[in-house]
Parts: structure tokens; C-alpha cells; sequence
């Protein structure tokens, strides 16, 4: 008689289902991606401001008629870090780089050449990769070129300013020239040391924001483009029916004699332009060129 063992059912364990992980919306993960950067962010400026020996603050004018929200003007305060030798523009830099990436300024060169980020730093016209910051009063406040049309934040509209550049047909213009294709039209050293100073002019446009006859004249040529019109008719080369054409230019109603010797252009140039003595001569040249001798 055989004996057979019934075989028990195994029972399976029971389990848990395992559940999923929560997924997230690519936008959420944008955001919380966003959210750390700015936590890191946060970070870095708390280190930065701890390691400075001095925190300087910036007003910066603020303007965007293009975006809601921020079409009246405003200022906006940046703590930045400061070290020696910082210029406005580094902190202008930081300030955007670190805090709000929509600030807009104009630079370039950031060695004094290229006349891009003239501002109106503390009440006075300058340019900001020269100003050192260490030389200003705390805190430090931060606006367009005044006497132009913002077009945002920082950044003025300097068509006209161009405009008035051009008006005096800025380029050489002589008699003569060599006969030889590679001999050179030579000018004396006097002569050079003259219009030396006249040629450094950068088109910064400081000096026609601080001159208040160009800010209520439209028309006037304002002292940047008088000191071109200097700079090629007091030059030894240019042709004698040149200079006199180019005075005429100079002489109108809007030309020199709108100036008032008020030395504001001359205060604010950055490369130290004697533009109202320049503006000066060429009405004596003015003069000189209309007497008549029988």
C-alpha cells in the first residue's frame, strides 16, 4: 500500500507593491533647477560680501517701456562686493552678472577708448571704466546721460549726437596732395601739437549732455562737434576753400556763438579736452575770415 504524501500549496509571500517615484513636469524641474541656482547664487554673494572688506551699494535707474510692469522709472539697489581698483563699470558688471541679468548698460573696450559707457554718476557726467569707484561717495548713484531719450535703463538714444558729428563733415579735405603714391602730406610738429589735443575726442557725448545750451537748443552743434570742426580746420593741410567752408559751418545761427562759456563740456570731458577754448578760437577765425581790408 503505497502512502502519498499531498504536496502543500507553497504560499507566496505577500509584498508590498512597489511605487513609483513621483515624476515631475518639465516645468517643475525648470523650476526647481532655477530655484537652486539662485539658492547658489544667494550663496556665493553672502561669501563674496563676507570676504570684501567693504560692501559698497548702487542706485542704478532703472527703465523698460517695452516690458510690463517696469515702464515708470525707478531705482534699483545692488550690494556689491568692492575691492581696490574697482571702476563703476565693474560694479555695474557685477550687479548684472550676479543680481538681474536684464540691467543694461553699453560697453566695450573698458580702457577709456571707445566712449560707450558715459553715465551720470553722482550728479556729474563720466565714464564708467575710468571712474574708480574708491573715489566716489558711498552710496553711489547710477543714471542715463541727461538732455537724451532713454531707450532702457542705461542706455540712451545718441542718433542725434551723431547726427551733430556728422553735420560738420568730419574727414580731411585738402587742396593738394603728393605726387608720389607713397610720399606722405607732412605736417609740422607745431601744427600737430596744436590739434593735438582735439583729436582724443573719443564720441562719449559727455560734454553735450552737460552743456545746457545743447539741452535747450536741438539744433545747436554742441561742443564734440565744434571741437571736429576745430580739430580739421586748424590743420595746416587742409585746403584754404575748406577751412572756409567749414567755418561757415561752424559760424550759423546753432553754430559757435550759441556758446556761453560756461566750461561745463570742458569739466566733464574725459580726456581733457579744452573744448570751450577750441570753441573760442574758431569764432575769432570766424571773425578773422569776414573783415574786409580795402
Amino acid at each position: 500500500m503505497s502512502t502519498q504524501i499531498e504536496e502543500q500549496p507553497e504560499t507566496e509571500e505577500e509584498t508590498e507593491p512597489e511605487t513609483e517615484p513621483e515624476t515631475q513636469s518639465p516645468g517643475e524641474r525648470r523650476r526647481e533647477k532655477k530655484r537652486q541656482r539662485a539658492e547658489a547664487r544667494e550663496q556665493e554673494v553672502e561669501d563674496a560680501l563676507d570676504e570684501a572688506e567693504e560692501a559698497v551699494e548702487l542706485k542704478v535707474f532703472r527703465y523698460a517701456p517695452e516690458v510690463a510692469d517696469k515702464e515708470e522709472p525707478r531705482f534699483d539697489s545692488f550690494t556689491v562686493p568692492y575691492h581696490k581698483g574697482m571702476t563703476v563699470l565693474d560694479a555695474l558688471i557685477y550687479a548684472r552678472d550676479v543680481y538681474d541679468s536684464s540691467l543694461t548698460f553699453r560697453h566695450s573696450c573698458r580702457q577709456a577708448v571707445c566712449g560707450s559707457d558715459a553715465l551720470f554718476v553722482n550728479g556729474r557726467q563720466r565714464l564708467g571704466c575710468k571712474t574708480q569707484m574708491g573715489d566716489l561717495e558711498w552710496p553711489v548713484r547710477i543714471e542715463p546721460l541727461p538732455h537724451q531719450d532713454v531707450v532702457k535703463d542705461l542706455v540712451v538714444d545718441m542718433e542725434h549726437f551723431y547726427e551733430q558729428m556728422h553735420a560738420v563733415e568730419p574727414y580731411f579735405d585738402p587742396d593738394e596732395t603728393p605726387d608720389g603714391e607713397l610720399e606722405e602730406q607732412r605736417q609740422s610738429p607745431e601744427n600737430r601739437e596744436k590739434i593735438k589735443l582735439s583729436t582724443r575726442c573719443i564720441w562719449c557725448g559727455a560734454c553735450m549732455s552737460s552743456c545746457n545750451i545743447a539741452a535747450g537748443d536741438n539744433q545747436y552743434l554742441g561742443p564734440a562737434a565744434i571741437n571736429k570742426a576745430y580739430r580739421f580746420a586748424m590743420d595746416e593741410r587742409e585746403g584754404t576753400d575748406r577751412k572756409q567752408e567749414r567755418l561757415r559751418i561752424v559760424e550759423q545761427e546753432h553754430g559757435v556763438w550759441r556758446c556761453q562759456t560756461q566750461f561745463s563740456c570742458t569739466e566733464v570731458c574725459p580726456k581733457d579736452i579744452p573744448l570751450t577754448e577750441h570753441i573760442q578760437e574758431l569764432k575769432r577765425e570766424a571773425i578773422k575770415s569776414n573783415l574786409k581790408f580795402w
